[in-house]
């Protein structure tokens, strides 16, 4: 009798975990970076937590490099209404649809290193509110390495913005644009999924682009020669959820997403490597056959700043709302 009971309780027991498996929920999160980024292994790690967290009832599969042809730059329209349940949110490619955000911190209002880890609380902080008013759970955050923006040329070396002058210029973001036109610099945006054919073709001479991640898109296979000009605005990437996607969550599910993207935060605010990192990454590139030049001068470089500066107040101010404020609070926290 004791083993008859015992079969039913097995029997039992694995029709349960049958129907867990079937009943469990499966999102999809949209990754636009390449999938040899040391972020997408983050979010691959990230999406293992959750599964394991949530006891297999929540399933996150990570879709990289732009697989599900959802824009980066479209994300403010896409995720809200659950095309996906989950994606990678930037400021930096939010300027069309939310200036507010992308007016926060923008490339060049940083100096240094130190004056930017001094700012991610705030910038958090003003993220989670704005991204409220569109839908997007921001349920947790990712930072990036400290990084260092160098000007990457296919054809002829360049290390001054005289030079810069005479060349098509890539960038990320609308503020870069506005930065160098003021700089008397021709510049339009290209996506990083696009970057490599862009400089192939000719359609840029030149890409701003940190050397630490040069190597994910093959930049030595059409560049020859880079020199650095300014310190990264790393502002944090959200990992943002549908709001509609996350209400239907159990409250076990929504504690297991936010604990495992509280610990991508806590894996990826580390910044004790990062001129290691940096030198190394400069160090393979140059096997590869990269001439990395002298830095822009100083002079050069506070040129740059000065404008982005300038940049800055014209995209808050134009933005209008809270993004004056927003900006206010991030010269606050640096102090200025």
């Amino acid at each position: 009798m004791f083993r008859k009971l015992r079969k039913s309780l097995i029997a039992l027991l694995g029709a349960g975990l049958t129907l867990s498996s079937a009943n469990a929920a499966e999102w999809k999160f949209n990754n636009g970076l390449p999938e040899g980024r040391g972020e997408s292994k983050q979010l691959e790690t990230f999406a293992s937590d959750v599964e394991e967290l949530s006891g297999g009832s929540l399933k996150i599969n990570v879709f990289h490099g732009g697989s599900l042809n959802l824009k980066d730059n479209d994300v403010a329209r896409w995720l809200p209404r659950g095309a996906v349940e989950m994606g990678l949110v930037w400021a930096n490619y939010l300027g069309r649809d939310v200036p507010a955000l992308n007016a926060v911190m923008i490339q060049g209002s940083v100096g240094s290193p130190d004056e930017l880890i001094k700012a991610l609380p705030e910038i958090q902080e003003i993220y989670t509110e704005v991204l409220a008013e569109w839908d997007i759970v921001p349920t947790g955050f990712m930072a990036l390495p400290l990084l260092k923006a160098s000007i990457f040329c296919r054809e002829e070396p360049v290390r001054t913005l005289d030079e810069l002058r005479t060349k098509k210029l890539r960038v990320w973001s609308n503020d870069q644009v506005e930065t160098f036109t003021k700089l008397g610099v021709s510049a339009q945006i290209v996506g990083q999924n696009d970057l490599y054919v862009a400089l192939q073709t000719g359609v840029v001479d030149c890409a701003v682009y940190p050397a630490l991640f040069a190597h994910t898109i093959s930049l030595q296979e059409v560049t020859k020669y880079a020199s650095y000009l300014y310190p990264v605005a790393g502002v944090p990437y959200v990992l943002g959820a549908s709001e509609g996607a996350w209400n239907n969550l159990t409250d076990a599910e929504r504690d297991a997403v936010s604990t495992a993207a509280a610990s991508v935060w806590e894996r990826t605010n580390e910044y004790s490597k990062a001129e290691e990192n940096e030198q190394a990454a400069r160090s393979k590139l140059a096997e590869q056959g990269i001439e990395f030049l002298d830095a822009f001068s100083d002079d050069d470089r506070a040129a740059f700043l000065a404008a982005a500066s300038e940049t800055w107040l014209e995209m808050a101010e134009e933005a209008g709302g809270d993004a004056p404020a927003y900006r206010q609070r991030i010269l606050d926290v640096l102090g200025r």
